[in-house]
Formats: structure tokens, C-alpha cells, sequence
């Protein structure tokens, strides 16, 4: 997930596995109150997947949790794979992301362009009336879903982790003067 040819640190390694427990710990919680597969779906884990814009190191944590956590999931085997993919291509584009606030756009996007699709055809079988209509209603549920726990729990991760002084070696000067 980083391009680049460093090697990662104990210190990020640990990181990434420390997020990827977290995110699934935080979605199995979630799914106690149907909050991780619901009809409107806000996955607490989702709040971290605004970390890789502060930790670069995160990022194969964040997407190592989404497939832990998408093991669980009533739509099988295409749920592991296009919504771990979705976590992953979010977690990219956020480290690339160059301001805090728009630090949670690439989760929305990317959730609400590849995962309704595939819930409608699960919930359809075909491309007719009833998978449009099933589209439609899960891609703004997941707009609004990611949108609470990306810009209302992740704003607060992104806040309040660069004042840890244990965390700000680890985030990017860059980053830094932007929050």
C-alpha cells in the first residue's frame, strides 16, 4: 500500500496491526446493533479509515480489518473481496489526500461507488426495476453511513491523535501544519 521502497518501522508494523484489531473489534460490536451489515450501515471501524491521511503506515491495517470484518458478512466471499478492495483504494487515496478535511471523501466515494451494486444484485439477481431501486436506496445509506463515521468519528481521531505526543513523530510535517 505505500509506494515507496522504505521498509516499515516495528513502530508502523505494530500501528497497522494495532488498526486492523481495532477495526474489526469496532465493527463487531457494531453488528450487535446491526450498525456493521444493516440496512443503513455505519460501521465504527470506519472512523479509522481517515488515519493513513496522519499514518501512511496505516493504510494495510485499515483494509486488513475491513476483510477481517467482512468475513462476518451476509453476502459472502464478494463482500471479502469488492469491500475490502473499496477499503483499500480509500485508504490509498486518503494518504494522498491534501488536507484534513477532505481526508474522509475517498472512504464515501469509494463505498458508495463499488458496494451498492453489489447488495442490489444480491438483493434483485438481475438488472431490473427492483436492483435499481436497491441501488439507489444503499448508495445514499452508505453516503450518509460513511459520512457519520468518517466526518463525525474520524474528525475526531484526526483532531485529537496528532495532540498525543506518543503519535507525532509518526505523522507527516505536511500534515502537521494542515490541522
Amino acid at each position: 500500500m505505500i509506494v515507496s521502497n522504505r521498509k516499515f518501522t516495528v513502530r508502523e508494523l505494530t500501528l497497522a496491526a494495532v488498526v486492523a484489531a481495532v477495526y474489526f473489534v469496532l465493527c463487531y460490536f457494531g453488528n450487535i446493533f446491526q450498525l456493521t451489515f444493516g440496512p443503513v450501515q455505519v460501521r465504527l471501524g470506519e472512523a479509522l479509515t481517515v488515519l493513513p491521511f496522519l499514518f501512511p503506515a496505516t493504510a494495510p491495517g485499515v483494509a486488513l480489518g475491513c476483510l477481517l470484518t467482512n468475513v462476518l458478512s451476509p453476502y459472502g466471499p464478494i463482500d471479502m473481496i469488492v469491500g475490502t478492495l473499496a477499503t483499500a483504494i480509500a485508504a490509498w487515496l486518503t494518504m494522498k489526500m491534501p488536507r484534513w478535511y477532505l481526508a474522509a471523501l475517498p472512504p464515501i466515494v469509494m463505498n458508495a461507488l463499488l458496494l451498492p451494486p453489489m447488495w442490489a444484485w444480491a438483493e434483485a439477481g438481475a438488472v431490473n426495476g427492483a436492483f435499481w431501486a436497491s441501488y439507489w436506496f444503499n448508495m445514499w445509506t452508505f453516503v450518509v453511513g460513511e459520512a457519520v463515521a468518517c466526518y463525525v468519528l474520524g474528525t475526531v481521531l484526526l483532531k485529537a491523535l496528532p495532540k498525543v505526543k506518543f503519535f507525532r513523530p509518526m505523522i507527516p510535517a505536511a500534515h502537521m501544519a494542515h490541522l
